[in-house]
């Protein structure tokens, strides 16, 4: 990765609370990935007798996000924020990927996935699986519903359609079916 040009891409709160400074944030698309709640939560959105879900990147498809441009002197800052916030519990993976910014332009951006052989990986859950977890789940930073209510609420007000998490929503009660 050229360090003049540092990218990170955000999916999930990363793209309404970054936590560090940026020079520059696009919206941007990473192919071959997609959001989904699909890491089960111990602490912040649930415990460990009833976890709730939280955000991943998982494979398949495509997911719409972030891209924020950081400036080389912060590179370093901005990667050790990142490691302490994103790699706690070690359910992601940091990794180097292709995006698209808005406009076609390609770049690489540091971009965190799951790892799907770690014990907190949720896998593929139905719609009625996921609502039925986030109804149920609360952990020390709420009921896992205000999550996903959140995530929703600020997806929609940047303009990103996520079908599969907004029918989540719907099943959960947080959305209505014209939503």
């Amino acid at each position: 990765m050229d360090r003049d040009e540092f990218w990170v891409f955000g999916y999930g709160s990363l793209m309404w609370n970054p936590g560090f400074e940026v020079e520059e944030s696009r919206p941007a698309h990473l192919h071959g990935f997609r959001r989904a709640l699909c890491v089960r939560s111990w602490v912040h959105r649930g415990t460990q007798e009833h976890p709730g879900l939280v955000l991943g990147l998982d494979r398949g498809g495509s997911c719409r996000g972030m891209a924020f441009r950081v400036a080389p002197q912060r590179w370093h800052a901005v990667v050790d924020y990142l490691r302490e916030r994103e790699l706690v519990t070690h359910v992601y993976k940091e990794r180097t990927l292709p995006i698209r910014l808005d406009g076609g332009v390609r770049k690489g951006a540091l971009v965190y996935v799951i790892d799907r052989a770690h014990h907190q990986y949720a896998g593929a859950l139905t719609v009625e699986e996921a609502a039925a977890t986030v109804r149920a789940a609360r952990g020390k930073s709420g009921p896992n519903v205000e999550y996903v209510a959140n995530t929703l609420a600020h997806l929609q007000q940047m303009g990103i359609r996520d079908h599969w998490l907004e029918e989540v929503g719907r099943a959960a009660g947080l959305l209505a079916s014209g939503d």
